[in-house]
C-alpha cells in the first residue's frame, strides 16, 4: 500500500508529466511530423527526471520502469497533434501559467525523490530544478534555441526557490503534504508574477 509521500510523488510526476508534454510538444509550432512531436513531447516531459534518477542512482530511471510516465508523456503530445487548432487558441498567458504549474509539479516531485534516496538537503534542491528544468532544456536543444535555463528569467530561480522552501518546511516538521504544497505554490507564483512584473536576472554587460 503506497504511503502518503508515495502518492505525493506519484501524483506530482504524472500531472507535470502531462502538462510539460503539452507544452513540448506546442514547442514545434505545428511544423513536425508526428514522430516529431512524439519525441518533443517524451522529451520535454520524461527529460528532466531520467537526468535526475541517472544522478541519485535510481537505475533504470522511474521513467522508463514504469509504462504509465511514457503513456502520459505520449498522451501529451497525441492531444496536442490531433487537437492542435485547440491547443493553438489557447492564449500565451494561460499557457505561461501552465508550464509554471508544470515546473512547479516537477521541482516538488524532483526534490521528494532525492529526499527518499537520502540525498543531502542542498542536493534535493538541486534535483528538484533539475527535473522542473531538465525537460525544457533538451527540448530547446533539439530545436536548436538557447535553453531558457541559462538566459535572464526567472524560471530556474522559480524552481530553486520552491524546493529550498519545500527542504526548510520539512526541516520545521510541517506534514510532507502541506510542505509539497508550500513549495509548489512559491515555485508557481514566483514565475507568474516575475513574467507578470518583467522581472530577470541581472545581465552579463
Amino acid at each position: 500500500m503506497p504511503n502518503q509521500t508515495d502518492r505525493i510523488l506519484l501524483a506530482a510526476d504524472m500531472a507535470g508529466t502531462l502538462v510539460f508534454a503539452v507544452e513540448g510538444a506546442f514547442a514545434g509550432g505545428g511544423s513536425l511530423d508526428l514522430l516529431g512531436v512524439m519525441v518533443l513531447a517524451f522529451a520535454t516531459a520524461l527529460g528532466g527526471g531520467i537526468v535526475r534518477d541517472v544522478l541519485i542512482g535510481d537505475i533504470p530511471p522511474a521513467a522508463l520502469r514504469s509504462w504509465r510516465y511514457a503513456a502520459v508523456a505520449f498522451a501529451g503530445g497525441a492531444i496536442y497533434f490531433f487537437l492542435h487548432a485547440l491547443v493553438d487558441d489557447i492564449p500565451p498567458n494561460l499557457l505561461m501559467v501552465l508550464d509554471a504549474a508544470g515546473l512547479g509539479l516537477f521541482a516538488i516531485a524532483g526534490t521528494e525523490k532525492a529526499l527518499l534516496f537520502k540525498m543531502h538537503p542542498f542536493i534535493a534542491v538541486l534535483m528538484g530544478t533539475v527535473t522542473g528544468v531538465g525537460g525544457g532544456t533538451i527540448r530547446d536543444i533539439f530545436l536548436a534555441h538557447v535553453p531558457r535555463v541559462l538566459e535572464a528569467d526567472v524560471y530556474a530561480t522559480a524552481a530553486l526557490a520552491g524546493s529550498l522552501l519545500m527542504i526548510l518546511a520539512r526541516k520545521l516538521r510541517l506534514p510532507p503534504v502541506l510542505a509539497a504544497l508550500l513549495g509548489g505554490a512559491v515555485c508557481f507564483l514566483l514565475r507568474v508574477i516575475s513574467v507578470w512584473q518583467h522581472w530577470n536576472l541581472p545581465r552579463f554587460r
